[in-house]
């Protein structure tokens, strides 16, 4: 080969190592009011999906109908107190590997949009945030707080490395990447704090990476929500004027592309309430109006699938609503990863826009009816104890203070059911008894406020129990941790039963079944029950009585492992004995369970003291003389003035 030739080739490969850099950029136009990827004007169609909330053997099929559905992206949020149950102890194993999440997109053609937090909202357990920063009782989340900004740093060095090399700048797919989330919605409004998340990020992932915020269309909220250097986007649902609402942006953002981060397919459910829907044509003909105009849309959620274990949060709407264990959302794909109507519309408009991927919709996934499974009672638990300190003859009024009660308690004497008392709702039982006599009460944690100014949401009793207007004292608070209990072999050796049926405290059931050699999809029915608290090993569930079929969602692939023998919860209003559920192939409606529980279990570094097993009496209680704090730091901390105790369940 002549040096003339050679020098041409060297020269054409110059070139192209020059533009290889080009061909992998997504980036702001402002001049045409676009994306453009890889220099070519662009504009994605997303639909939110959680892989925290999906099993790992379910993801392919939901990114896969996902993408069968013309999606050209997922929206992908990263809940941190899903990945640090404790401070420093990080877990990315298994369902919680979000690396493999992010690989399987990219295998499957998705980009992804990414929503790091380190607040989420999503409805999740304190909206991600770990329950572990209310140690400090003092700290100020999601402000410019010393103490917060720490713990934020800490998480996000470990974090964001991990996201990097997925950059679509890098040879990866994910596009662009949230700063915080809606933060205009909170009381702060803290620009300080949001300026250092932005330098976080930028010295973390790189000056290429595209960086944006989203928050309502109200002016205040984008006014504190928004940054210089920070793309700003909007979010709204079907029944919003597209025309107006996208003026909003305009306000913040004049020149670039519109769009709509979070357009709602559907909606939340609270637990007690109805579940809730949103017209398919209502939210077909909002999305092909977004799209006539050349937006960017995601759809929120486009499948929600389940609040497995204690991670469901609550809204503080006037008063506490906690969110049920489904979280179907009556989305496009339903919890069960069926495709809907819903989906089969918004495939049609997508249709009309772009070229919609070769081959047919994966179909539902197979149900299996297992049948009844009778279930035996095995042991009741408590929290909190104390003794009556007279004799009530006569009925006496056992209140506690407003807001105390966080979220329900069961209240019990002499083992005996006597009423519940619930925040924001019932704060009286009336209870009669002899001096001495044992009075038990169980906190129950319903989910952590996870929007608002209420986050800070401390768990537990926050105030002292009176017997007709006089504080009591000397309480007992005994940890109870569930899920160490049911690894360490529980069920253990039962408890005689009530004399009273239908009036005894809280108590445990298990049962068990064989799966026909392959596990399949199931739902799980308790005819006759009011309310369950934890159905199987590991996963925690709420079944209303407030409709005629509460059900709870148990996904195949994940059948032999969540449905080993565990433990139920049974109230006193449970149905008389024999006990039992029904696992069918029929859906119900998603709305009347919820999952219920501590969101960590995490005891108070402070405290040295050894936790009892829980289903024993504790050989060593915490005992407390005075009145109980009204700062709970944790699910699982109780302190006193002037003692030092703790508890938990």
């Amino acid at each position: 080969m002549g040096l003339p030739a050679l020098a041409l080739l060297l020269a054409a490969g110059l070139l192209h190592v020059q533009a290889s850099p080009l061909a992998r950029s997504f980036e702001l136009d402002y001049e045409e009011d676009c994306f453009r990827k890889d220099g070519v004007p662009f504009r994605y169609v997303s639909g939110s999906i959680h892989y925290a909330r999906v099993p790992r053997p379910a993801w392919r099929d939901r990114l896969l109908k996902m993408y069968m559905s013309g999606l050209s992206a997922v929206q992908v949020y990263v809940p941190w107190n899903y990945h640090e149950p404790q401070p420093g102890v990080y877990d990315f194993a298994g369902d919680r590997d979000v690396e493999a999440f992010l690989d399987l997109t990219a295998e499957l053609g998705l980009l992804v949009i990414l929503r790091p937090g380190p607040y989420i909202c999503a409805e999740w357990e304190m909206g991600g945030l770990p329950s572990w920063l209310l140690w400090k009782p003092d700290i100020v989340l999601r402000s410019s707080d010393p103490a917060y900004l720490a713990a934020v740093d800490s998480w996000l060095h470990v974090l964001l490395p991990k996201i990097k090399p997925r950059l679509y700048q890098h040879g990866g797919n994910i596009i662009s990447v949230q700063v915080e989330n809606e933060y205009g919605s909170y009381y702060a409004c803290d620009h300080g704090y949001l300026r250092h998340l932005l330098g976080s990020f930028r010295a973390l992932l790189g000056s290429e990476v595209l960086l944006f915020t989203t928050d309502s269309t109200r002016a205040e909220e984008l006014r504190c929500g928004t940054l210089q250097g920070l793309y700003a986007t909007i979010d709204f649902g079907p029944g919003s004027n597209v025309t107006e609402a996208f003026g909003a942006q305009r306000w913040v953002e004049p020149k670039g592309p519109l769009v709509n981060s979070e357009y709602y397919t559907g909606w939340l459910d609270y637990w007690g309430e109805a579940h809730a829907s949103t017209s398919l044509v209502h939210v077909a003909r909002g999305l092909e109006d977004m799209l006539q105009l050349g937006a960017s849309v995601n759809m929120y959620m486009f499948h929600g699938g389940t609040n497995f274990a204690y991670w469901s949060g609550a809204d503080f709407k006037d008063q506490y609503k906690p969110v049920t264990t489904s979280y179907d959302y009556d989305a496009p794909l339903s919890e069960a990863g069926d495709p809907t109507e819903k989906l089969f519309a918004i495939r049609m408009v997508i249709s009309k826009f772009q070229p919609l991927p070769a081959g047919p919709m994966p179909p539902a996934t197979p149900k299996y009816a297992y049948g009844r499974v009778a279930l035996q009672k095995a042991h009741g638990f408590v929290v909190y104890r104390t003794q009556l300190p007279r004799d009530v003859l006569e009925p006496a009024m056992l209140g506690a203070p407003p807001h105390s009660i966080c979220d329900r308690g069961y209240v019990m004497l002499q083992k005996e059911y006597r009423g519940t008392l619930e925040r924001d709702g019932q704060t009286t039982v009336h209870v009669m008894g002899r001096a001495g006599d044992t009075l038990d009460v169980l906190l129950e944690n319903m989910g952590r406020i996870s929007f608002g100014a209420n986050i800070s949401d401390f768990k537990g009793l926050l105030g002292n129990l009176s017997l007709d207007s006089s504080p009591l004292s000397n309480w007992l608070i005994y940890p109870l941790d569930i899920d160490a209990a049911v690894k360490q072999g529980w069920p253990h050796a039962a408890l005689p039963k009530s004399s009273r049926r239908g009036r005894a405290g809280p108590a445990f059931y298990t049962g068990t079944f064989e799966t026909p050699g392959i596990p399949w999809d199931t739902f799980v029915k308790f005819p006759g029950w009011s309310k369950v608290r934890r159905c199987v090993a590991g996963k925690g569930v709420r079944v209303n009585s407030s409709t005629a079929q509460p059900c709870i969602y148990l996904p195949g692939p994940a059948v032999d492992k969540w449905l080993q023998p565990g433990s139920v919860l049974a109230p006193p209003w449970a149905p008389a004995d024999p006990l039992c559920t029904r696992l069918s192939t029929a859906h119900w409606p998603p709305q009347q369970h919820h999952c219920a529980g501590t969101g960590g279990c995490t005891l108070h570094p402070s405290v040295a003291l050894p936790r009892p097993t829980p289903f024993q009496q504790d050989p060593r209680p915490q005992h407390c003389g005075h009145r109980i704090n009204t700062r709970l730091p944790g699910s699982s901390v109780a302190s006193c003035w002037g003692c030092r105790c703790t508890g938990g369940w």
